[in-house]
C-alpha cells in the first residue's frame, strides 16, 4: 500500500477487476428476491458532464446497496439513439447521424465505465440498431390492427423556408429557430397512437402509484384532465339550423351565461363571418394568436384577447341573445372548441368580460363575507329560473336532465388528453411499417418483412422534410398484399416510442423471437426504482405507463404499470443556472476525474444534497471531499498493519467506557446509513453520519492506551466505515479492504447488521422541569425504574431549591428523558 492515495490508478484496478469478473451480470434467479434499477437512459450527445453524473450515482449507490443486502440487481444501460440533435448534427459538420451517434455512444459508454458504475454492459442496447426498432414496427402493426393506430389530418408548425414541420419547441416567437422565417399552419397527414383509450385507466392508475412522488402524480392527473359536465347546442340567432356545440364543467350557471367564445381555429368561423372587412380582421387576429403556443394561450396571468364575430347566439334556458366571440384562450382540442362564458363564477371570464364591458350575472349566492370576483365556490342557485334555491351539485343534475329531455344536449366527460401523434417528418428515426398501393390503398409491411430498415445511403439538407422521400429505393416497394406497385410511408416514429418500452427490453435484450421473452418479463417487472428528471413527469412517463398497457392487453406482459417507484432527482446548479451546454456552465466529468479520481465525483454530488433536491456545485465541496477520502486513505495506510494482525470484534463487548460508547456509536451508524438509504434516499445524511463516526475512530486511535486495549474494535470500526461507504465510493473502498488483508472484494460481502442490544446506552441523561421549566439534568443506570428516576429528580440539589416550601401536585414523567414536577396553585 502506497502512502499517498492515487485515485485514478485504484480506479483502474478496480474497473478492470469488475469487468473481467463480470462482477454486475445478471441473470433470473427464482431463489433470490430480485431488484430492477433504471436510471432513464441518456441522449447520445457527445459528453457526460457532472450534472449528467448526479442521477447516474444515486442509481449506483441503490444498485451496490441493494446487491449487499442479497438482491438479484438488474441494473442496465443503453442509449437513447434516434432524434433531432443527431440530425442536425449532420447537418452542421457534414457527418452521417449514425456515425455521429455511435461515436458519441462509444465516448459516453467509456466515461460511465471510468465513474465505476455497476452497470451490466452485456444487456446495453441502441435504439437506432434494426434488432431493436423492428418490435415496435411490429406492435405498430398489432396496434393498426385493433384501432389502436389511425392516420388523420392534423395542423402543424410549418416552416416555408426549411419546408419542413416544426415542433412547438422549435417555434420562437412565431419564427423558425434554424432560420427565422415566419412560421405557418398547414394540415398534412400524421399517425397517431389512440391514446385517450386508456385515459380512464392511466387516470385511476395514478392513485395506486404510491411509491411516486406526489408531483409528478398531480402532473400526469392534469395532463389527462378529466372534466365531467355538460354538451348542448346553442342556435346562431337569426340561423336556427346553425348550431354551434359548447362543452361546460359547471351547467348549473346556464343562467348566468352573458356571451359564448370560439377557438379561433374552429371550423364554423369561416361561416359565421361576412364581408371582406370581417373576413380579413378575423385573420388578422388568427396570424396573431399563431404566434403564441398553447400554454401561452392559457396561461391564467396573460391577458385574454378576443374579436367580436357580428353574430349571436340564443341561450336555449331564457331564450336571451348574447354576443359570440372568438379569443386566444379556447382551444380547439379541447372539449368542442366552443365554450358558454359565465363571469359570475369564472374569473377568466370575469376577466374578458371587464375587458370587453360585458353583463356579469351571479347565479350562486356567495358565503358572508366573500369580496372576491368570480365565485367558485358552493352555495344556493339565485338567479337562475327554475334552478333557483337547489344546490350546485342538484343544479348540475337538473340542467343535464332537462338537455336530455329536449334533445338539447347530454352529460359528458371530457379529457384535456390528446391523441398521440408519432409522425415525424424526418430521417433519423424508426420507419412506419406501411405502404400505400395504388390498388389496395394503405397496407401494413408483413411480419416477414421486418424490420423496415432505414436506409443510410441518404443526403440530409435539412429542408423539404425527410430525405426518405427522395430515396427510390427506399419508397418503391411491392404491395405486402396483391405485389402491386407501392410506395413506403416515408414519416419516422417520434423518439418517444423507442423509450415507452426500452425498460421491457433490458429484460431479455438478445431474444430473437419477439420484443420479450415472457418469462424474462415476468421475473423482472415492474421497473421496482426509476431515477430521471422532473422535466420528464408528464410525456415519457405517461407514454410509458400507456405503451406498457398496450403490450398487456397484447399478452405480451403481465403488469399493469412499468415502475413500481420514481424519484426525480434534483438538477446540478452552477452560476444560477442549470448545468448546461447551451448555458456555457458545464464542468467536465473528464476534469474532476483527472484532477480528484471519480470518487471524489460521487462522493460530492451524493453529500452535498438530498437527491430530491437542486444541487449547487463548489468547487470546494469537490475539494472537501477529496479531503475525506484522503484522510480515510491516510488513516489505513497509518495504522494498517496494527489492523491486519487484530480481530473484527464488533460482537464482543467493550471493555473501557470510552470503547463502549464507540461500540455504540459503531452499531448507531450501521443503523442510521441502512435508514438512510433504504427508501429515504437520504445518502446526504449517511454520508454525514459515516464522516462523524470516521473523526471518532481517530480519536480513539490517536490515543495509545485505546489503540492498545481496543485495537480490535478500532478495526471493527474502519471495516464498517469501508463497507457503508462502498455504494457511494466504490474504488477506494475495495483497496482499502484489501489492503486490511481481506480475502474477499466488497461484491462479494453483506451488508453489516446492528444490535438492539449494541445501541442501548449503560447511562441516561434525564431532564428535569419544575412547572415545564428545565431547573436540572440528572444521570441516571439505563434500567434504572420510574420510581428511582423520580427519586433522584426530587432530591437534584439544584432542583430541591426551586420546591422548597412548596407542595407538589403531581410527577409527570416521559420515560428515559425527562421529568416534569408539577406544584400546587
Amino acid at each position: 500500500m502506497e502512502e499517498r492515495y492515487y485515485p485514478q490508478k485504484i480506479e483502474e484496478k478496480w474497473q478492470r477487476i469488475w469487468e473481467e469478473k463480470k462482477s454486475f451480470r445478471v441473470t433470473e434467479n427464482p431463489n433470490l428476491p430480485k431488484y430492477y434499477l433504471l436510471e432513464m437512459f441518456p441522449y447520445p450527445s457527445g459528453r457526460i458532464h457532472m450534472g449528467h453524473v448526479r442521477v447516474y450515482a444515486i442509481g449506483d449507490v441503490l444498485a451496490r446497496y441493494k446487491r449487499m443486502k442479497g438482491y438479484n440487481v438488474l441494473h442496465p444501460m443503453g442509449w437513447d439513439a434516434f432524434g433531432l440533435p443527431a440530425e442536425n448534427a449532420a447537418i452542421e459538420r457534414g457527418i452521417h447521424p449514425a456515425k455521429w451517434t455511435m461515436e458519441n455512444i462509444a465516448y459516453m459508454r467509456d466515461q460511465l465505465k471510468k465513474m465505476g458504475i455497476s452497470y451490466d454492459w452485456d444487456r446495453e442496447i441502441a435504439t437506432c440498431d434494426p434488432e431493436y426498432y423492428r418490435w415496435e414496427q411490429l406492435i405498430f402493426i398489432r396496434m393498426l390492427e385493433r384501432g389502436l393506430a389511425y392516420r388523420k389530418r392534423s395542423t402543424v408548425n410549418w416552416c416555408p423556408s426549411c419546408q419542413t414541420v416544426l415542433a412547438n419547441e422549435q417555434v420562437e416567437g412565431g419564427r423558425c429557430w434554424r432560420c427565422e422565417s415566419e412560421v405557418t399552419k398547414r394540415d398534412i397527414d400524421g399517425w397517431f397512437f389512440k391514446i385517450t383509450a386508456y385515459a380512464e385507466e392511466l387516470l385511476d392508475w395514478c392513485d395506486r402509484l404510491t411509491g411516486w412522488p406526489e408531483r409528478v402524480i398531480t402532473m400526469q392527473k392534469n395532463w389527462i384532465g378529466r372534466s365531467e359536465g355538460a354538451e348542448f347546442d346553442l342556435a346562431v340567432a337569426g340561423h336556427p339550423d346553425l348550431k354551434i356545440r359548447v362543452f361546460t364543467t359547471r351547467p348549473d350557471t346556464v343562467f348566468g351565461m352573458t356571451y359564448a367564445v370560439l377557438a379561433p381555429e374552429h371550423p364554423l368561423v369561416d361561416d359565421l363571418v361576412t364581408g371582406p372587412g370581417g373576413r380579413a380582421e378575423v385573420e388578422r387576429f388568427r396570424a396573431e394568436v399563431l404566434k403564441q403556443s398553447e400554454q401561452e394561450r392559457i396561461a391564467e396571468d396573460r391577458p385574454k384577447r378576443g374579436l367580436r364575430l357580428s353574430a349571436r347566439l340564443v341561450n336555449p334556458f331564457n331564450g336571451v341573445e348574447i354576443p359570440l366571440f372568438i379569443a386566444d384562450y379556447v382551444l380547439m382540442i379541447y372539449g368542442t372548441g366552443a365554450i358558454m362564458a359565465v363571469p359570475g363564477e369564472d374569473q377568466r371570464d370575469w376577466d374578458f368580460a371587464k375587458t370587453h364591458n360585458l353583463d356579469i350575472i351571479k347565479t350562486v349566492s356567495r358565503r358572508l363575507g366573500w369580496t372576491g370576483e368570480a365565485y367558485t365556490g358552493d352555495g344556493i342557485k339565485i338567479n337562475s329560473g327554475f334552478l333557483d334555491g337547489l344546490t350546485v351539485a342538484e343544479a348540475k343534475r337538473r340542467v343535464i336532465d332537462w338537455l336530455v329531455e329536449r334533445g338539447l344536449g347530454e352529460g359528458k366527460i371530457n379529457y384535456r388528453l390528446r391523441d398521440w401523434g408519432i409522425s415525424r417528418q424526418r430521417y433519423w428515426g424508426a420507419p412506419i411499417p406501411v405502404l400505400y398501393c395504388e390498388a389496395c390503398g394503405m397496407v401494413p409491411e408483413k411480419e416477414e418483412n421486418l424490420p423496415v430498415v432505414l436506409p443510410r445511403d441518404v443526403q440530409i439538407s435539412g429542408k423539404g422534410g425527410s430525405p426518405l422521400a427522395s430515396h427510390p429505393a427506399f419508397v418503391s416497394a411491392a404491395c405486402p398484399r396483391c405485389g402491386g406497385r407501392a410506395r413506403r410511408e416515408t414519416d419516422t416514429m417520434d423518439t418517444f416510442v423507442e423509450s415507452s418500452w426500452y425498460f421491457l427490453r433490458y429484460c431479455s435484450p438478445r431474444y430473437e423471437d419477439g420484443m420479450v421473452e415472457r418469462g424474462a418479463a415476468d421475473y423482472w417487472m415492474p421497473v421496482d426504482q426509476y431515477i430521471g428528471g422532473i422535466e420528464h413527469a408528464v410525456l415519457h412517463l405517461l407514454y410509458a405507463r400507456f405503451y406498457t398497457k398496450v403490450l398487456r392487453d397484447l399478452g405480451l406482459v403481465k403488469v399493469d404499470e412499468p415502475f413500481k417507484a420514481l424519484l426525480s432527482q434534483g438538477m446540478v446548479i452552477k452560476g444560477g443556472a442549470k448545468m448546461s451546454k447551451s448555458k456555457g456552465n458545464v464542468v467536465a466529468d473528464d476534469v474532476i476525474r483527472e484532477a480528484y479520481g471519480a470518487d471524489t465525483g460521487r462522493l460530492f454530488e451524493l453529500f452535498a444534497a438530498p437527491p430530491e433536491k437542486d444541487l449547487e456545485w463548489s468547487d470546494q465541496g469537490v475539494e472537501g471531499a477529496y479531503r475525506f477520502l484522503t484522510r480515510l486513505w491516510r488513516f489505513t495506510f497509518q495504522y494498517r498493519e496494527a489492523l491486519r494482525r487484530a480481530n473484527s470484534e464488533l460482537a464482543r463487548e467493550a471493555d473501557t467506557p470510552q470503547l463502549k460508547e464507540l461500540r455504540r456509536l459503531i452499531h448507531r451508524t450501521i443503523k442510521k446509513v441502512t435508514h438512510d438509504i433504504e427508501g429515504r434516499f437520504h445518502f446526504n445524511t449517511a454520508i454525514a453520519v459515516l464522516m462523524e463516526l470516521f473523526n471518532s475512530l481517530s480519536l480513539a486511535a490517536k490515543d495509545e492506551s485505546q489503540l492498545e486495549q481496543g485495537t480490535d474494535l478500532i478495526k471493527s470500526g474502519l471495516e464498517t466505515i469501508i463497507v457503508l461507504l462502498y455504494p457511494f465510493v466504490p474504488h477506494i473502498t475495495s483497496e482499502l479492504w484489501e489492503n486490511l488483508g481481506q480475502d474477499k472484494t466488497l461484491t462479494e460481502v453483506r451488508w453489516p447488521s446492528y444490535s438492539e442490544d449494541a445501541l442501548e446506552e449503560e447511562r441516561l441523561l434525564v431532564v428535569v422541569q419544575v412547572d415545564g421549566k428545565v431547573r436540572g439534568r440528572i444521570t441516571v443506570p439505563a434500567d434504572a425504574s420510574s420510581e428511582s428516576i423520580e427519586a433522584e429528580a426530587l432530591a437534584d440539589p439544584k432542583v430541591r431549591g426551586f420546591l422548597a416550601g412548596k407542595e407538589i401536585h403531581r410527577v409527570i414523567q416521559v420515560p428515559r428523558r425527562l421529568v416534569n414536577i408539577v406544584l400546587e396553585g
